[in-house]
């Protein structure tokens, strides 16, 4: 039995729904959402602090590539297994192998995101199955009951009626097969059936769609980047063509300022050479008036 919640205390459920699980914008990891306006981790929103907005990863495109080009889970794994291999579902070159089969995703070597994905799909499938075969487990418990309570002649009157039904179904499900058959496409009735190979085949398709919205996606965060990209060389290029045009004006500015000063340091000299003359001269007539009586 579950422990009773304190009164004013947050139920699980409640939680959940304040704080819902989600995947961060940056490395993809899933955390438990504070507040709707924050979308990135705690780990990453350090990470911004310190070290700015980052790029994305050279192996997996994810934009987590805070310091170099290469994400931290990529640098790790990297330096741990070696040169990455490409991945058997989205063909990326960001799959590293661990040399042990047991760790690979159904015997096939994946990348981390399609790992998740697939492990994703995988627990889906089960909790379906699961659900499906506790709901046919309590529908024969059912007619167990059913038929204990009932009589032997009703009961084997029953039985009969239930064996014919089930043999009027059968050129039915028949039927409807053929016609689907007919109409063009290859599907069996074996496929209908609850069997491993239909878990396949729903994995596999449901697998495929989210690799057509990862890449959707992936298009789109390119097209911004080139974008962006686009954008610093225009402002790189304005701010090349401005630095050239201040460097020629303080070129000219000091050329200028250089040559006025020479002349006006000439002119300096000018005047004081005519002003020794003009004094060599005074003297000149005060000894002359001197000497004259």
């Amino acid at each position: 039995a579950l422990p009773r919640s304190r009164p004013g205390a947050c139920t699980l459920q409640e939680c959940r729904i304040a704080h819902p699980v989600v995947k961060c914008t940056y490395c993809r990891t899933e955390y438990q959402q504070e507040s709707k306006t924050n979308t990135i981790c705690k780990k990453c929103a350090q990470n911004v602090q310190l070290y700015g907005t980052p790029k994305p990863c050279q192996y997996c495109n994810i934009i987590a590539a805070f310091i170099g080009n290469k994400c931290q889970r990529c640098t790790n794994s990297e330096k741990k297994y070696g040169p990455p291999y490409s991945c058997e579902q989205c063909k990326q070159q960001c799959a590293f192998d661990r040399k042990d089969d047991r760790k690979k995703v159904d015997g096939k070597l994946l990348c981390w995101l399609c790992t998740l994905s697939y492990k994703r799909v995988l627990q889906k499938t089960k909790e379906q199955r699961k659900h499906l075969s506790s709901s046919s487990r309590a529908g024969h418990q059912e007619k167990e009951q059913y038929s204990r309570l009932s009589g032997g002649g009703h009961y084997n009157s029953q039985k009969t009626l239930s064996t014919s039904s089930i043999q009027n179904e059968i050129p039915k499900k028949k039927s409807k097969f053929e016609s689907i058959t007919t109409n063009g496409d290859s599907f069996s009735p074996d496929l209908a059936l609850d069997s491993p190979g239909t878990d396949h085949f729903v994995i596999i398709a449901q697998l495929k769609e989210e690799v057509a919205t990862l890449k959707k996606m992936l298009h789109q965060k390119d097209q911004m980047i080139l974008e962006k990209e686009k954008k610093i060389t225009e402002l790189k290029a304005d701010f090349q063509y401005q630095e050239s045009q201040m460097r020629a004006k303080m070129n000219q500015m000091e050329k200028t300022h250089k040559e006025v000063t020479e002349q006006l340091q000439a002119k300096n000299r000018e005047l004081l050479k005519q002003a020794a003359a003009l004094s060599k001269s005074k003297k000149s007539e005060k000894s002359g008036a001197i000497t004259s009586p």
